[in-house]
């Protein structure tokens, strides 16, 4: 019964790095990686406890954010002719599932493996009407130790008897100089988009995808966050076009981050379409492990998605699904130190 699935913190580990994830959200509360002299630090933002999450004390910490990622325009969408309404709990706009989206669900734990590999496999299913949303998803996560620094994320969704919108997308919040270490505009980033879909005044794309040449949005090769951010309002929020990566196992290359301090590096390989670039602009003295307090700019995200609002603009890649097809979206995240 799903009734009785307590939301609980998990391990993997294997020997080198560690992460912690709990079966609510399936939500990645810690990560730990060396640095240059094998120091092992947490470069994720969370609390200690599973409560602040589950009182919404938190931001998007560390969660899978669904059914659908980012906002979507006034809540409001048509499909096969029906209009659906969503909650607005984003004002005027729907964000990232509606009030309780996936990230405030208690997933059920479908497999574990330890070993040199270890694995964790959660699974949801979302029921027809569930925030708006048409029809049943079954949906699954498995996070992967796949080497001794890299960490796998293959997400899966099957609509089982109406066509529905999906996008899921990965909310960790990154500090590679260590969760506690202040704020990441020192962390240089790559990023394999060379155009991004500019938004209005509600942080809703407008329908173009412009080029990010000459502009601060252009991280086409490495820079510094903090070079440009003063001149794009609060910080980065934006959506790229991940269009110019190279491939490796069906996987594009969507962006490199790296921290000075540590050397520590974080390559991102994926198989969406876009990533949405945010630097925790909202982030606002937030209380967090072993005492830190997060503020404005202390970690960065790279939600690797479908287009924010694609179910409205019909140039954006679809991310409509239908009965019985299978939505697949997989993350590598690779560390290393340089």
């Amino acid at each position: 019964m799903a009734s009785e699935r307590k939301p609980e913190i998990f391990e993997l580990n294997n020997g080198t790095m560690q992460v912690k994830i709990t079966n609510y959200g399936a939500t990645i509360t810690s990560l730990s990686v060396p640095d240059k002299d094998g120091n092992l630090a947490d470069v994720v933002l969370g609390c200690d406890s599973l409560e602040p999450y589950l009182k919404g004390d938190v931001p998007y910490f560390g969660c899978i954010v669904g059914r659908v990622a980012n906002r979507i325009k006034d809540g409001k969408f048509t499909l096969n002719g029906i209009e659906y309404q969503l909650p607005i709990n984003k004002p005027p706009n729907s964000l990232h599932g509606g009030h309780k989206g996936f990230s405030k669900k208690v997933w059920e734990v479908a497999e574990r493996k330890e070993g040199k590999t270890p694995s964790i496999t959660f699974k949801y299913h979302s029921h027809d009407g569930e925030e708006g949303y048409p029809g049943d998803v079954s949906v699954t996560a498995t996070y992967t130790l796949t080497s001794s620094t890299t960490m796998r994320l293959d997400m899966e969704a099957v609509p089982e008897n109406k066509p529905t919108p999906i996008n899921l997308a990965q909310h960790t919040y990154w500090n590679l100089a260590g969760h506690s270490s202040g704020n990441i505009l020192d962390h240089s980033i790559q990023i394999w988009g060379s155009h991004i879909t500019p938004v209005d005044q509600n942080t809703v794309p407008t329908g173009e995808i412009t080029p990010v040449k000459a502009t601060p949005f252009d991280f086409t090769t490495e820079k510094k966050i903090g070079t440009s951010i003063h001149e794009v309002g609060l910080g980065y929020d934006h959506n790229y076009a991940l269009d110019c990566g190279e491939e490796k196992e069906g996987l594009k290359h969507a962006a490199k981050v790296k921290d000075p301090s540590s050397s520590r590096v974080l390559n991102l390989w994926t198989t969406a379409p876009g990533m949405q670039f945010y630097t925790a602009n909202y982030v606002n003295g937030v209380a967090g492990k072993d005492g830190a307090v997060y503020g404005k700019h202390s970690g960065l995200c790279l939600e690797t998605q479908g287009y924010p609002n694609a179910i409205n603009q019909p140039n954006f890649p679809s991310i409509v699904v239908q009965p019985g097809e299978k939505y697949q979206h997989t993350m590598l995240f690779e560390f290393s130190v340089e």
